[in-house]
C-alpha cells in the first residue's frame, strides 16, 4: 500500500530518511524534514526497512525518564456527554485513539508558522510571547473543520465537566 496518501517513497526519500535516522533525529523531526509525511509513516518506514542501528548522542546515553501518559479514559468523550457540536466531539474522539502519545510540544522547527504562512490546513496553536522574536503558531496539519492539530485540539476542548470542576471556587 505504497505511501497511503499519495506519497511515494523515492530512493532519495528514502536515503535522506536513512541518514536522519542514523544521525539519531526522532520520527516527528524527520517527517517535518521530508515534508508532507506524517510521523506515523516515518515510523512504518523506518520498521520496514528493518533500521535500528542509531547514533547515540552523549545525552541520550542515560535512558531518559518517559513521561507518565494522561490515562485513556481523559481523553474519551461518554456518549452521554455529547451535547451540541457532535461532529467536534466525534473528531475528538477519533483522534485521541488514533495519536495515543502526546507530543512533547516539540515543535519542528519546518513545521512552524508565521501569521501570514497560516491557512486551513496549518495549526493555528501561538506558541511563545508575540511580543518576541521567536513567536510562532505550530503549524501542524488542522483535524477537519478545526483550526488545531489533533495534539492542541486535545487542549483546546477539553470536556465541560473538567472545565466546570476547574474553575468552581472551594468553599
Amino acid at each position: 500500500m505504497q505511501g497511503g496518501l499519495g506519497m511515494s517513497w523515492t530512493d532519495e526519500r528514502v536515503e535522506l530518511l536513512k541518514k536522519l535516522w542514523s544521525d539519531g533525529l526522532s520520527a516527528s523531526q524527520i517527517a517535518a524534514e521530508l515534508g508532507g509525511i506524517t510521523r506515523n509513516a516515518v515510523i512504518g518506514k523506518v520498521h520496514r526497512l528493518g533500521l535500528s542501528g542509531r547514533a547515540k548522542s552523549t545525552s541520550s546515553a542515560s535512558p531518559r525518564p518517559r513521561k507518565a501518559r494522561a490515562p485513556s479514559h481523559m481523553l474519551r468523550i461518554g456518549r452521554a456527554a455529547i451535547r451540541g457540536n457532535t461532529a467536534l466531539a466525534h473528531a475528538y474522539e477519533m483522534e485521541a485513539e488514533a495519536e495515543p502519545e502526546l507530543i512533547d510540544n516539540i515543535i519542528p522547527i519546518g513545521q512552524r508558522r508565521t501569521l501570514l504562512e497560516l491557512n486551513e490546513q496549518t495549526c493555528r496553536w501561538p506558541v511563545g510571547d508575540p511580543g518576541s522574536t521567536e513567536f510562532f503558531f505550530c503549524g501542524g496539519n488542522t483535524l477537519a473543520g478545526l483550526p488545531y492539530c489533533a495534539y492542541h485540539s486535545r487542549v483546546a476542548y477539553q470536556p465541560a465537566s473538567d472545565r466546570r470542576r476547574d474553575k468552581r471556587p472551594q468553599r
